[in-house]
């Protein structure tokens, strides 16, 4: 917030304070020792407020209008049960994270599929199995990964291997972390969005996420990582730029998933797939911003 100026008359304050905001600059006026200063809330507003300060200074006959006045108040009206109704769906949407015991369909079905396939391939141990969801097939020999270049067997029509990676897990607690993440976020997306619209979401980000960490470290990853990380930066970034969307995080949970993606990179929590959580938190917060920035009550931070 910045001050651009201020007049001596609180009405002529007041008229530009509407004028204003009609023109979509928000604003506060604040009186002290007989003068009306006027603040411009955004930075990027600055310029084009000084503008109007300077012509209606020049001529302060330019918005002497009774219509402007009720415009303005019908907008700060709207923006008030907008606020409004954003803090009732966000203290909704804080209860429901909190005590959500519900999976939404699509959701159990991966959570079902990721069950599974940890399980026959043995929490990942058994590679000769392994390598039929990975996203393409590589053997290992005296402690090193071997593979053709190129993804040649999705080239040839196995176009699932972009996905099916999201499906493998090394060990219980890689795919514990992974389903009490997914329950949780996908839920919230599924619910909020379809299951046509999370499908492709998620599908979307496994394949870019997969296809990140294949190209920097190899074929030899795999788990939900990608996704749940893709997740959480769509709800993280769609609640912060989209207030009506209905999604929202708790601040402790951002701070805690990109405290653990960070720690990631520093090799005291073993092999990581960094390359997938970080494509897939891009994408997710990019696929966030880009919707949010479609909607009506976009907000700029």
């Amino acid at each position: 917030m910045r001050e651009i100026g201020t007049l001596t008359n609180e009405k002529d304050a007041r008229e530009l304070s509407d004028y204003l905001y009609v023109k979509g600059i928000d604003n506060r006026i604040n009186e002290e020792n007989g003068e009306w200063t006027i603040w411009v809330l955004s930075e990027d507003k600055i310029k084009e407020a000084n503008k109007l300060l300077t012509r209606f200074q020049q001529d302060p006959n330019l918005i002497q209008d009774d219509e402007l006045s009720r415009q303005a108040a019908k907008l700060r009206e709207k923006e008030k049960q907008e606020n409004t109704t954003y803090q009732k769906m966000m203290a909704v949407s804080r209860i429901k994270f909190r005590t959500s015991t519900t999976i939404s369909r699509l959701t159990l079905i991966l959570i079902i599929i990721s069950i599974g396939v940890t399980l026959i391939t043995g929490l990942g141990a058994n590679i000769n199995i392994v390598k039929y969801f990975s996203i393409t097939g590589y053997e290992m020999t005296g402690g090193y990964i071997r593979w053709m270049p190129g993804l040649p067997e999705i080239l040839h029509g196995q176009i699932w291997r972009l996905i099916t990676p999201i499906f493998i897990h090394f060990g219980l607690l890689h795919i514990l972390f992974n389903m009490l993440w997914l329950k949780d976020l996908g839920t919230m997306v599924e619910n909020r969005h379809g299951i046509k619209m999370y499908a492709v979401l998620v599908f979307s980000i496994a394949i870019l996420s997969n296809l990140g960490q294949y190209f920097v470290g190899g074929p030899s990853f795999g788990g939900m990582s990608g996704v749940v990380y893709g997740l959480l930066g769509y709800i993280w970034i769609r609640g912060k730029y989209d207030p009506l969307s209905g999604f929202y995080l708790e601040n402790w949970i951002v701070i805690m998933m990109i405290g653990w993606f960070l720690l990631g990179f520093t090799g005291m929590i073993g092999h990581i797939a960094n390359a997938a959580h970080g494509a897939g938190l891009a994408a997710g917060m990019a696929w966030g911003y880009l919707l949010a920035k479609q909607r009506p009550h976009f907000r700029k931070k």
